[in-house]
């Protein structure tokens, strides 16, 4: 994931700014409404927010009130449950801010007590269920690591913008994981790896077969889900084809006279429909 410059230099000053924050309260064990302070500092300092335009406190929703909620352009993004940085965080505290945010048709949800941070989306069924999408200990987390880095980056105002958080969710989305094995261009990279280690003759059918049955749960690769996902995997190769061949007739002596550069990643962004 390729974060900006300046971003980088943002996040990285800024957990090592909030982390000896973070812990003189969790060593005094400060309560919510000062926590909620800190993680407006947080919104502001490392995720890129505008606190006095885009951090909104206490908004009301049907008589009720929410800690924090972050807003883009008029836009909101997410909904923020707070807790005091000494308690420990349940799935049960986000129950509240999943019905804002229902409310309101806001995808996001984050609860944390400020160093640690859990996101989930927002599913619009019937009942209305969330997916955990992230889990971050600010406290944890090394400024010096690219790594670490990039999962805080998920949260900023630029990613949102980005959908970076989308794009993740795809990624470790296990419906998706499930149909990228199963494909035949991993397929065909196992078969020559188990070629290369035991001159074993293995076709991509029998390893399609013997993945699904004995080495994958059942629940990933049947269903709608799993459908849709194979269907993305899918257009997403046959994305890449095209854009291949379109290269290795751009590196022709004839075509190179006649076409211009084409952007790629354009072509290879992904699209809304795409997005899970």
């Amino acid at each position: 994931m390729a974060i900006p410059t300046r971003v980088s230099e943002r996040l990285a000053a800024g957990v090592k700014r909030f982390q000896p924050i973070l812990l003189s309260a969790k060593s005094r064990d400060v309560n919510e409404s000062d926590t909620s302070m800190i993680v407006t500092d947080v919104l502001a300092e490392i995720f890129g927010y505008d606190k006095y335009s885009e951090v909104t406190r206490e908004l009301c929703i049907r008589g009720t009130y929410c800690d924090l909620a972050t807003r883009i352009d008029g836009k909101f993004q997410m909904i923020i449950e707070v807790k005091a940085i000494g308690l420990e965080l349940k799935d049960s505290h986000v129950k509240q801010a999943v019905d804002y945010a229902a409310n309101l048709g806001v995808e996001w949800v984050a609860l944390t007590n400020g160093n640690l941070w859990r996101v989930y989306r927002v599913l619009f069924a019937k009942p209305i269920d969330t997916d955990l999408v992230l889990d971050i200990d600010l406290l944890d987390l090394n400024a010096k690591s690219a790594d670490h880095l990039e999962s805080v980056y998920l949260l900023t105002r630029e990613s949102m913008l980005k959908s970076g958080l989308y794009d993740h969710l795809q990624a470790t989305n296990k419906f998706y994981l499930a149909a990228v094995v199963l494909s035949d261009p991993v397929l065909e990279t196992v078969r020559r790896e188990l070629r290369r280690l035991s001159d074993a003759k293995v076709e991509i059918e029998e390893l399609r077969e013997a993945l699904s049955q004995d080495v994958m749960k059942r629940e990933v690769i049947e269903g709608e889900k799993a459908d849709d996902a194979r269907k993305k995997v899918s257009r997403a190769a046959g994305k890449m084809l095209r854009i291949r061949k379109g290269k290795e007739e751009n590196d022709s002596p004839i075509a190179a006279d006649i076409v211009d550069s084409v952007d790629v990643s354009e072509a290879i962004s992904p699209s809304a429909d795409s997005k899970v």
